[in-house]
């Protein structure tokens, strides 16, 4: 139940930072469409929860953006980064909070409650980052690797995940559950980076 609540957060505010920075270059189709909210309602979709209840895996509604209205030729690269942004904001948030109510003798080494959840809280939002950041399929990686490679590479790169990528994210996942240690390697890089993100 913590983990799923932990998912739960940590999903509506990756959204969220899709839908505020579209805003600022000036899109307001998010706004319009009820996504400029932590409200996870407005994010959360039923056979996406589903998904991580039953089988560890899932997604949340994408916000819709529409490219003709961005102010800026970086807009796009701009706003597929906040998500990623706000889940690594929010792990600093998570553990850094737990670190200093610790410290301060608010919360009990010896409880497990609010230990879990803001370690599970830092921790999530770490994968979701580094996974949200693959370049493949719809994930918010496709629209970032595009501006780090020369132009003809880019241009080749656009074209076949266009045509392909959603099916190379589907044989991840499927290859995943067939035993490769896909997920759980982005798991651990996620986990060995959260001593890196505790400043207090």
């Amino acid at each position: 139940m913590v983990i799923l609540v932990a998912l739960v957060v940590s999903l509506s505010f990756h959204e969220f930072g899709h839908a505020f920075v579209a805003l600022r270059f000036g899109d307001d189709t998010a706004r319009r469409a009820g996504r400029l909210t932590i409200n996870p309602l407005a994010h959360i979709d039923p056979m996406g929860l589903l998904m991580v209840v039953f089988i560890g895996f899932g997604y949340a509604k994408p916000v819709p953006t529409d490219p003709r209205r961005f102010t800026s030729r970086y807009a796009d690269l701009l706003v597929a980064a906040a998500g990623p942004a706000m889940n690594l904001l929010l792990a600093i948030i998570s553990i850094n909070a737990y670190l200093i109510l610790l410290d301060w003798g608010w919360v009990d080494l010896s409880s497990p409650g609010p230990r879990l959840f803001f370690i599970y809280l830092a921790q999530i939002n770490l994968l979701l980052m580094m996974f949200n950041l693959l370049p493949v399929g719809a994930l918010d990686g496709h629209y970032i690797l595009p501006y780090l490679l020369p132009r003809a590479l880019s241009q080749a790169y656009r074209y076949y995940n266009g045509r392909y990528g959603n099916w190379a994210l589907l044989a991840l996942i499927l290859l995943a559950f067939m035993g490769v240690p896909i997920f759980s390697t982005i798991s651990g890089f996620s986990a060995a980076l959260l001593p890196f993100i505790a400043w207090v």
